[in-house]
């Protein structure tokens, strides 16, 4: 495989070295272009899996069995729509775009794969949750919880230059963190009517939103969702009240209570994405449509934000 990646911060070099584990796996060569705006040194992991870094566009290859967009989310459709002609295969990091775009405007192949990255979705806790709503447990009341604290998120950068930090750049809880609507929906489905209170409410030096409260009106259930970017204690939770007992998930600790029962999964925190990424390579030796195209993914980000 051919492929080439725009963006090389922490999020693609996570997405570059499950790329190369999964394709080992299959015994399926690489040759991996990386598209750069920046000098900054890339480290060594990073140079011993790319063959080229390439600078100018005129320098790209006219064909790449997939592309990788995993630069700031300002620039996803912008990185799309200047390579429809590269690749038929696209790996979209979450969120899809910074803003409502019509998607019409550009053509999209009817035999492409686009996917946009829902890693939630690939967690023990998530699949066995919609393993049990699938069974048919009928939750009448939902809570879902991402509380963070943005500073510690990136140890070695300064989180007021992070783009988490910058509403221009994509930054704000309310799509930042769009991985909670993500599998919510993914779970239940697509809400009858939504509730938003966003906002900049904490002493973060920031300019995007760090509280982001849903409300999601179901014809049999309310489903509520707190999103912050300042809590000092992280908790990433989602609670199903039933009718005869109390389901909660625990994202981070891979752990799931159902009733008086505990479950834990033992996983490391990139098994997820693995799983991800091996879906995503199995679309295209298949040619099936993965589950997260582009419009269901701008569906989830109409969701977050009533302007979009």
């Amino acid at each position: 495989m051919r492929v080439c990646f725009f963006g090389m911060g922490s999020i693609g070099k996570r997405h570059l070295n499950n790329l190369s584990v999964v394709c080992k796996k299959k015994n399926i060569s690489l040759n991996i272009d990386v598209f750069r705006n920046t000098d900054k040194e890339l480290n060594y992991e990073v140079k011993e899996l790319i063959e080229n870094e390439i600078f100018n566009y005129d320098d790209l290859q006219n064909s790449y069995d997939a592309i990788f967009i995993t630069n700031p989310t300002s620039m996803h459709y912008e990185t799309l729509k200047s390579n429809l002609n590269r690749t038929k295969n696209f790996f979209i990091e979450k969120p899809v775009f910074d803003k409502g775009y019509n998607i019409n405007e550009i053509k999209l192949r009817d035999d492409g794969i686009y996917y946009v990255a829902c890693p939630l979705r690939y967690s023990n806790v998530i699949l066995k949750l919609r393993e049990i709503i699938e069974g048919g447990e009928k939750p009448f009341s939902v809570r879902a919880i991402s509380s963070s604290y943005l500073p510690d998120w990136r140890p070695n950068a300064d989180y007021r230059e992070t783009y988490s930090a910058i509403k221009e750049l994509g930054g704000g809880v309310s799509i930042d963190l769009i991985h909670e609507l993500d599998y919510l929906t993914y779970l239940f489905g697509m809400p009858d009517e939504i509730i938003r209170c966003i906002g900049k409410y904490s002493n973060l030096e920031i300019n995007s939103d760090d509280l982001a409260l849903y409300i999601c009106k179901y014809k049999d259930k309310l489903i509520e969702v707190h999103l912050d970017y300042f809590g000092r204690k992280q908790k990433r939770e989602v609670e199903l009240y039933c009718e005869n007992k109390l389901i909660v998930g625990d994202i981070l600790r891979n752990k799931l209570v159902i009733g008086e029962k505990e479950f834990y999964f033992e996983e490391n925190p990139n098994e997820k994405y693995i799983r991800e990424m091996n879906y995503f390579i199995e679309c295209i030796e298949s040619g099936i449509k993965t589950e997260n195209e582009i419009q269901n993914a701008q569906n989830v980000l109409k969701l977050s934000r009533e302007d979009y």
